[in-house]
């Protein structure tokens, strides 16, 4: 039998579809016990959350209790407004990639890419851009429109615009994952201050990508694009060729 769901009023579930149930974990710097029970209930009232039940308390260090609690929400969400407010981008393939870069490009488009500073992981970024990419998905390295250059991990801001500079990019690749304290962030806007300041921002397309990036928080930091968790690179191909020849078109 087919579920009816109403698309204009979503509601998480855990038992029974709609109930609004959630299950949320969270620490808090307070030693097990009663008062720390109190703070997390209390905690999660103020996240405006009913029928709470905290199933799981327990110590994970001195002064420190982990709690698993269920919950219920007392809202909807408006799937189809959400749909109608989405940017949808058609992803082309990568024969299609080919195809317009064969007909509308003159030169390969020169990307760098790096991960910034202290940032040492490069799954994600030499996912996108190594010839053989992943999942039966070519990187950037294998497309004949890009010339590529992957710095790698732990690249200083100045070294990262020397060769920008160096290679005249038309776009650029940060690959950034989440760190303590906000750091990602501040690596993320410092970069795009040093474009501005050497005069290079408007001359790039800047992309940003991570397991936790999002449109809007790429777009709040200053850049063009992100790209998050699951992104296959003919989404980037695609992206850099088109805001390419938009861009040369206006």
């Amino acid at each position: 039998m087919r579920l009816e769901i109403d698309s204009q009023q979503v509601r998480p579930y855990y038992d029974s579809l709609g109930d609004g149930m959630v299950q949320l974990s969270f620490t808090l710097p307070l030693e097990n016990g009663p008062v720390a029970h109190r703070a997390a209930m209390e905690t999660l009232r103020k996240m405006n959350l009913t029928e709470i039940s905290i199933v799981e308390s327990r110590s994970i260090a001195p002064g420190f209790t982990f709690f698993l609690a269920y919950a219920k929400t007392t809202f909807s969400v408006d799937a189809e407004q959400l749909a109608s407010e989405v940017e949808l981008d058609a992803t082309l393939d990568y024969y299609e990639i080919l195809k317009l870069a064969r007909a509308k490009l003159d030169r390969p488009l020169v990307v760098v890419g790096a991960t910034l500073e202290s940032d040492a992981h490069t799954v994600g970024l030499d996912a996108i851009f190594n010839m053989k990419g992943f999942a039966g998905h070519y990187g950037l390295e294998h497309y004949f429109c890009f010339e590529t250059h992957n710095l790698g991990a732990q690249v200083p801001f100045h070294r990262l615009i020397r060769r920008i500079k160096k290679v005249n990019a038309d776009a650029v690749l940060i690959s950034q994952t989440i760190t303590q304290k906000g750091l990602h962030l501040r690596n993320l806007t410092k970069f795009v201050d040093l474009l501005d300041a050497e005069r290079l921002r408007n001359k790039l397309i800047v992309i940003v990508g991570g397991p936790s990036i999002t449109p809007e928080l790429a777009k709040e930091l200053g850049f063009d694009a992100g790209f998050g968790r699951g992104t296959i690179p003919e989404a980037v191909a695609g992206y850099i060729v088109n805001e390419f020849l938009r861009r040369r078109d206006v």
